[in-house]
């Protein structure tokens, strides 16, 4: 049953009226018409109206070929998929061909637009991350995207681009249905295009989310990673149920970042309590939230896939945040085990805390974006006193990519606000770690930290706040403690440039 605040829109009566009289009129009389769900054309069989819990035969008679002939050519033309629909309607009919090609059945799916299916989660949208919806079919997968485009376009005024492969998003023909809004539509010539559509949109029409339905080859993945690594959002659909089942997929694995056979060093496997052969992600996951939609009022929801796949694949139990629309329609939430955190309050520019714990050399590093076998190596090889953990809470500096940066996924946010300090990577290559890297060994030669490096900033932000100086110069330390203290001044408001030449090169503050 529908929940009362959605608002459905169907133009059945446009789809009987393209079906044969004798066929469509029993139909009419039904009084369950609007929970249709299909109506079924077989030749040499009676016609049947599917409904979600029962069937009904329109018609004793059996289906001939005026019958077929009648709804083809009150259609639009079938594409290489077998598919056509009305124009400016949701309704899509599907043909079965004999060997000949001849059509000997058609099934006509009724498509409606919902509105309201995407209260669950709609928090979600404003983000800016890639979304990615799984689901059984007919679960309301497609009908979900529909509204996503809608409410992406009109209330968050995103620039979206729909890439349409059969219609069944905006509609047959070449004006769209109203229920994507302003989003605008790319169709598909063949579904062997869509990747090459996908490129397209990014590259003629400077969309700020592309929207696609039925991710499926190995084409299509690839596409969609390189639209991400670009800064476009993407919200898509794929085959699969769940995260687990994606990720056993190989032609689509490689949506939540793909999965390879690393084999450990025997020190290694041992420090991991592992097998010398394991299974890890290859690269970040081009869809950082995955939305598994279990009916069409409760949802699962991954919020940090590549946190959730690389605990899956060590044999870690992982529980989503389950959504759900209770009696009243509010949305219930149970939080799971990666649960976004929720964003804190910044500290104030004026009164700025120093940390009570005593400096701790050791580096505790949270990979984020980052191909953590290749930073795994880099540690091995420059022996650096550092270790990677498994949450950012137990971190005291995330790791990630100039990519993921940009992006400015939640995780990246909540680190910002909780003054987590944050090394960017030019690029996710292994000499860029063991730069990162070998900079720590220095300042751990020199009894430096970042927890020390970023407390001579904040002091020096406060003497420049409180009028005692109008500029202070820092002590020299290695790159990637300068580049920190930049990024940390940068968060007060204040100016900041390095001066001087290595290794006596240092931070100079000063409010501009």
């Amino acid at each position: 049953m529908e929940t009362p605040q959605k608002k459905i829109t169907d133009d059945l009566d446009v789809l009987l009226e393209s079906i044969h009289p004798s066929i469509a009129n029993p139909l009419r009389l039904l009084p369950e018409r609007h929970d249709l769900l299909e109506v079924i054309l077989d030749l040499g069989r009676s016609p049947e109206a599917r409904f979600p819990d029962h069937e009904i035969i329109l018609r004793e008679q059996e289906v001939a070929e005026d019958d077929i002939q009648y709804l083809v050519s009150r259609i639009g033309t079938f594409g290489d998929d077998n598919r056509a629909g009305i124009a400016r309607t949701l309704h899509r009919i599907s043909a079965i061909r004999n060997r000949q090609g001849r059509i000997v059945g058609l099934t006509c799916r009724v498509g409606r637009a919902v509105y309201g299916t995407i209260d669950i989660i709609q928090d979600l949208l404003g983000i800016g991350q890639s979304i990615l919806l799984l689901g059984r079919p007919g679960i309301g997968k497609t009908t979900m995207l529909r509204e996503v485009a809608r409410v992406l376009a009109d209330d968050l005024k995103k620039r979206v681009i729909i890439v349409d492969t059969s219609n069944e998003i905006a509609g047959d023909g070449d004006i769209p249905h109203p229920a994507i809004g302003h989003a605008r539509r790319m169709q598909v010539a063949t579904s062997a295009k869509q990747h090459a559509v996908m490129i397209e949109a990014v590259e003629n029409h400077m969309p700020e989310v592309i929207v696609i339905d039925e991710i499926s080859t190995e084409l299509e993945a690839t596409a969609a990673r390189t639209i991400a690594e670009r800064g476009v959002q993407l919200v898509a659909t794929a085959h699969g149920n769940t995260l687990d089942n994606l990720m056993m997929n190989p032609t689509l694995a490689d949506l939540v970042g793909g999965i390879q056979t690393v084999t450990l060093g025997d020190e290694e496997a041992r420090r991991r309590g592992t097998q010398k052969s394991i299974l890890e992600r290859k690269a970040p996951p081009t869809f950082e939230i995955v939305v598994e939609i279990q009916d069409r009022n409760k949802v699962a929801v991954h919020p940090h896939v590549g946190v959730v796949v690389d605990a899956i694949l060590r044999g870690r139990p992982v529980t989503p945040e389950t959504r759900w629309l209770d009696e009243s329609s509010e949305v219930r939430k149970s939080l799971g085990a990666f649960a976004p955190s929720p964003p804190s309050t910044p500290m104030p520019r004026r009164e700025i805390a120093k940390p009570s714990a005593a400096p701790q050399h050791e580096g505790r590093l949270y990979p984020f974006g980052v191909n953590r076998q290749r930073l795994e190596e880099a540690i091995q090889e420059t022996a650096a006193p550092v270790s990677l953990v498994e949450n950012p809470a137990a971190a005291n500096l995330l790791v990630t990519t100039k990519n993921f940066y940009r992006r400015k996924p939640q995780i990246v946010r909540d680190a910002e606000d909780k003054g987590l300090p944050i090394y960017v990577l030019r690029s996710n290559t292994l000499p860029q770690m063991k730069q990162l890297l070998r900079s720590f060994v220095m300042a751990e030669g020199k009894g430096e930290s970042v927890e020390a490096a970023l407390m001579e900033v904040e002091d020096g932000i406060n003497q420049i706040l409180s009028g005692e100086k109008g500029t202070i110069e820092l002590a020299p330390q290695p790159g990637h403690l300068r580049r920190l203290q930049h990024q940390r001044a940068e968060s007060y408001g204040m100016d900041s440039h390095s001066f001087g030449k290595e290794p006596s090169r240092r931070v100079r503050l000063f409010k501009g």
